[in-house]
């Protein structure tokens, strides 16, 4: 099949698709990917095992970028790490740039993903920005990227992983810790208020008392006046928080899904719904 006709696929595991299809909606895009991606007679077949089949197309014919994510929380966080210790987080707006997947425990790392249907076009501006925030990042890729990104990182602290032929991820370059770039405002705007305001309380033991219209330019005084080591310390405290609720519930999701439902902030009632429709046969 023309890989450009495969692009449908790129919208295939998406939140308000699978919303729709949890809460009885039903979905023609998703009805579309079955009846064109796999056999017939699927309609004897529960949904998880058509999503299965779906995934597993994409895994040969179409690595996209959700098979990117999906992978490194499977084998990263999932695989090496576990939820207790460990947090994801995905399309962090970073200065001009959005963070394609990091990862938390005892240190934070970006993780770039560049699938064999993208460009290294704006490669090295989204390192860049990265670096603003965030002290350990990398690019992953395919075999076929392996020469250039190692020509563009070579004498850098850029790490490179490659994800392989097997699916496997290939450590090939390890990153290498970088505090020079490290930016004030562009950590401070990744917080969220309740965030920035218990990295102040711990620091100072108080916030700062001022108008409600200086309030958020006074607590970033008081941010960028911490030294900035420590401040990232604090920094990455308070980002690992941000972790899921339903840790027990969320290990029973089909390894295909990992990905979406962590990001998606289910419920217990979403994830009885989830089930419900897994098992569900499909309908066309």
């Amino acid at each position: 099949m023309n890989p450009s006709n495969n692009i449908i696929l790129n919208r295939f595991f998406t939140h308000n698709i699978f919303m729709d299809l949890i809460n009885g909606k039903g979905n023609s895009l998703y009805n579309t990917c079955i009846n064109r991606y796999l056999n017939n007679g699927v309609s004897s077949i529960n949904n998880e095992h058509l999503i299965t089949k779906v995934y597993k197309y994409i895994s040969k014919e179409y690595r996209n970028e959700y098979f990117f994510k999906n992978t490194l929380l499977n084998k990263l966080l999932l695989g090496r790490h576990s939820l207790n210790t460990t947090t994801a987080l995905t399309e962090i707006p970073i200065n001009k740039s959005k963070a394609d997947f990091i990862l938390i425990n005892g240190k934070a790392i970006v993780y770039e993903i560049k699938t064999g249907l993208d460009t290294l076009d704006r490669l090295e501006s989204q390192i860049n920005d990265y670096y603003k925030a965030f002290n350990h990042v990398s690019v992953i890729s395919c075999e076929s990227n392996y020469d250039k990104l190692m020509e563009m990182f070579k004498d850098t602290n850029v790490g490179i992983s490659i994800l392989t032929e097997k699916n496997t991820i290939s450590l090939r370059k390890k990153p290498v810790e970088d505090n020079t770039k490290l930016d004030y405002s562009v950590m401070f705007k990744i917080l969220r208020k309740s965030e920035f305001e218990n990295i102040i309380l711990s620091y100072y033991g108080s916030l700062p008392v001022t108008t409600q219209v200086a309030y958020y330019k006074e607590c970033f005084k008081f941010f960028a006046a911490i030294d900035k080591k420590e401040v990232y310390k604090f920094f990455i405290t308070e980002l690992k928080k941000r972790t899921i609720t339903e840790k027990e519930e969320y290990k029973n999701v089909p390894y295909e899904l990992k990905f979406l439902v962590y990001f998606s902030k289910f419920k217990k009632g979403d994830y009885i719904k989830l089930n419900k429709f897994l098992e569900r046969k499909w309908r066309g």
